[in-house]
């Protein structure tokens, strides 16, 4: 009997940008990386693109991409994320699509998925729509295909959903085993109830809707296997991993059976380190011991047809053993880190949002009208802009959709039109519900853009949506005392974050204090072109003064904004902004506030600023995150080297008392103590990023540290060297015969093998396996006929080798 197995991954995160910016900030919580998104591409992401096989002694003997031989979806979102921040990354996951064909009788194995991951059910018709037709359209921009599935979020699941999927041509779906309702044969007449173990899931089922007459094929996963992968740390073997797969084969079956589980597609490395080596493990184990053939749920459902149909079991999911009241209600679902608390607070926010775009619909709808053919036809091709802002494409969305040409104020009004419907959609986005606390980081984004919506609707309709909203909103009551309720949550957490021109203005006026810039730039999503601008230096003490005009790139508004900005020193920065309508007036201004500062008449120079922009000042709480903490370490550089300078001449002065103490085991004094620690782990820091590698004066750092029992900074420092050996790495194969670089990568991952810490070296393994592929054959066949150049280069290729665990010969 046929056996298949199928591994799907749903690989998700919440869409993180700034709504305002397009853009992910900063976020210290992810620490060394940027932000959460960057963390966990370098945790699960990418190695799946890259995976290690490895024998018996542990060392690497082939690298694979995942990605090609399991079944997966991607959010779009995070996709789209993934091809602006990490284009390689995004490029292995397209390719493995195409590989995948290949593999799968024309099949791939990407599905696309339900555009920000609302939860179906809860969303209206309209939405439903929209949702399927933008995830569609993204699907087949990326990976250049029509999809055969579609993964639904959380798989919650209800027949209008299923309807929508079949009217756009989508062929399967995958849900979990205990949402089937009851099965029977194709063609009998009597359903057999599915009992509490859930669905037989080796086989496909069609679903037929009776609303359309349609049918659409569903794949059910292996529960406790898939359970066991995401929560009982199967992954720790990819051995048992392989192993348990095939327990999902039973002698009694007398069709060709399909063992297929499905987990959260971040189990594989970022839940669970390395669990992208036991995926690759497996896969492999099981093809190169014939123990069954491994597929895609196209290539399955080709071959072998639904012989039974299934009845789903409507308002059901995969993490809610309530349905789908995780969210909408207190049912009790939650992620169990705090105990007591209560999630009441989730009606109440959905209430809210409910509202929020119940209101807004049919405003948008009657000033839509006024440009559109069809307002709600414009939304679901509106996709095609999102994907493609240039202007070029966006001439011709106008001339698809606009009622008559339009002028350039009107095509701002229909951009913010479509702008406030998707963040009305974005606002839905399930991650909002799924945790603890209203004020965590997930329910605070949907807010954010709840608030960019509040924002658009009271400027393109002059009504006030917010009051009713935070009136809703306050209901849902925080867990925390501090927090109080969902309204307050929104005014310290999601108003804050919201943007306009101005404050764009204000971010580019201060920023250009600290940099350079072109007569054009970009600011995140806006385009800044400047018309003038003056600088004027003496000491530390800096005055800028200028015109820009500032357009978003999302919806073409544009403001033309006077600036001015008196730099102190430290952070003491005052400026001020304001639109610019009088030539002759600026430049009065201009000539005052820098006669002004020419005679070093500070004061003056603030009241002149004060004066002629009417109190619209700002200081560095104005900048967007990343530039003030990139301002801000600029400032504090200065202070910190002064510090640091003291505490060495404190170290160095007392180094050998600490020694003696130390001897004779007895404990540092505090201050000594943290004076050590800290010039210690700054010197390597230093030494970590500096090129070459000074390998004794590291050596040096290091047996100091131990000498005096210092905690290094294990996650900081591991992380700059493991930069810097990237970089040599990266040298190494732009110049692959440079007997230099090799010998500098191969002393240095010597070193790193026997340091205290752990260097992450997967990204310089990868370059030397395509160096092994590429290069090192033609070296070794030039050292076999005599060249003594090419035999060096093979001898320190070899033990570059060994140094990055990799098995030779590869």
């Amino acid at each position: 009997m046929e056996r298949y197995v199928c591994i799907h991954g749903h690989f998700y995160q919440p869409p993180r940008e700034n709504p305002w910016l397009e853009d992910v900030e900063l976020q210290d919580s992810a620490y060394p990386y940027h932000d959460w998104n960057e963390r966990i591409t370098a945790e699960c992401y990418e190695p799946n693109t890259a995976s290690r096989l490895l024998d018996g002694y542990g060392r690497i003997k082939k690298i694979v991409n995942n990605y090609a031989k399991i079944s997966f979806n991607f959010g779009p979102t995070l996709l789209d994320w993934l091809a602006r921040k990490k284009p390689d990354v995004y490029a292995k996951i397209i390719a493995a699509d195409r590989e995948s064909k290949e593999l799968f009788a024309g099949h791939g194995s990407a599905l696309a998925q339900v555009y920000n991951h609302v939860i179906m059910p809860l969303s209206n018709q309209r939405d439903k729509y929209t949702q399927v037709r933008w995830g569609i359209r993204d699907f087949v921009y990326r990976f250049g295909r029509e999809p055969e599935g579609m993964w639904l979020p959380e798989t919650a699941v209800d027949l209008e959903s299923l309807e929508v999927l079949a009217a756009h041509g989508i062929r399967f779906t995958v849900l979990s085993p205990y949402q089937a309702r009851r099965v029977r044969q194709i063609g009998a007449t009597a359903w057999e109830e599915v009992g509490p173990g859930g669905i037989d899931p080796s086989m496909a089922y069609r679903v037929n809707l009776p609303a359309s007459g349609r049918s659409l094929a569903v794949f059910f996963y292996d529960g406790p296997i898939s359970r066991a992968v995401a929560f009982e740390r199967l992954l720790a073997s990819g051995e048992n991993f392989a192993r348990r797969l095939l327990t999902g084969f039973t002698t009694g079956r007398t069709w060709p059976q399909l063992v297929n589980i499905a987990t959260d597609g971040e189990t594989y490395g970022h839940h669970f380190r390395h669990g992208d080596m036991a995926l690759a493990y497996a896969l492999n184990y099981i093809e190169t011991n014939n123990l069954a053939r491994i597929t895609n749920y196209g290539e399955y459902l080709e071959k072998h047809p639904p012989t039974y149909e299934v009845e789903i079991a409507e308002n059901s999911s995969w993490s809610c053993i309530h349905g789908i009241e995780r969210w909408r209600s207190n049912c009790g679902c939650n992620s169990g880190l705090h105990p007591g608390w209560s999630q009441a607070w989730r009606a109440p926010l959905r209430n809210a949002l409910n509202h929020l775009r119940n209101a807004i619909a049919p405003r948008f709808e009657e000033v839509a009208r006024q440009f559109l053919k069809d307002p709600w036809a414009a939304r679901d091709d509106y996709i095609s802009v999102v994907l493609d802002r240039t202007p070029e494409n966006v001439a011709a969305f106008f001339a698809r959709h606009a009622l008559r040409p339009l002028t350039s104020a009107e095509k701002v009004t229909v951009l913010k039109l479509l702008e406030l419907q998707r963040h009305a959609m974005l606002m839905f986005t399930s991650c909002g519900w799924f945790f603890d606390e209203i004020s965590g980081i997930e329910t605070v984004q949907i807010l954010q853009y709840a608030a960019r919506v509040i924002q658009l609707a009271e400027e393109l309709f002059a009504t006030r949506f917010e009051p009713r909203f935070l009136e809703i909103l306050a209901e849902a009551k925080s867990n925390l005392k501090e927090h109080r309720d969902g309204a307050h949550v929104y005014e310290k957490f999601a108003k804050p974050a919201m943007v306009d021109l101005p404050k764009v203005g204000a971010h580019y006026a201060i920023s250009s204090v600290f940099e350079t810039y072109d007569a054009e730039s970009r600011v995140y999503c806006y385009t800044v072109n400047r018309h003038d601008h003056q600088t004027s230096e003496t000491g530390k003490v800096k005055l800028v003064v200028g015109q820009a005009a500032i357009t978003s790139d999302i919806t073409h508004e544009s403001a033309d904004l006077s600036y001015g900005v008196l730099y102190l020193g430290d952070h003491n920065v005052h400026g001020g902004i304001r639109p610019h309508r009088d030539n002759a007036a600026y430049q009065e201004m201009v000539t005052k506030v820098k006669d002004a500062f020419d005679r070093a008449d500070f004061p003056e120079v603030l009241r002149v600023i004060d004066s002629y922009f009417e109190g619209a000042t700002f200081s560095l709480k104005q900048l967007f995150r990343d530039e003030q903490r990139r301002i801000l370490n600029m400032i504090l550089d200065s202070t910190l080297k002064e510090i640091e300078a003291d505490y060495r001449r404190i170290y160095e002065h007392h180094a050998p008392l600490m020694r003696f103490l130390k001897d004779l085991r007895m404990p540092l004094p505090q201050a000594l103590f943290t004076t050590a620690a800290f010039v210690i782990n700054m010197s390597l820091r230093r030494a970590f990023a500096t090129e070459p590698l000074d390998l004794d004066q590291i050596n040096t750092l290091l047996h100091e540290a131990h000498l005096l029992e210092v905690p290094l900074d294990a996650t900081g420092l591991g992380y700059t060297l493991a930069q810097t050996l990237e970089a040599m790495a990266r040298r190494l194969k732009a110049d692959p015969t440079n007997l230099n670089l090799v010998r500098e990568l191969e002393s240095a991952t010597d070193l790193v093998r026997f340091f205290p810490f752990e260097v992450n070296l997967w990204a310089v393994q990868n370059i030397y396996y395509d160096l092994l592929q590429n290069v090192y054959p033609a070296l070794r066949e030039k050292g076999a006929k005599g060249d003594s150049q090419a035999q060096e280069l093979v001898a320190h290729y070899d033990n570059l080798g060994e140094n990055l665990r990799m098995q030779r010969g590869v």
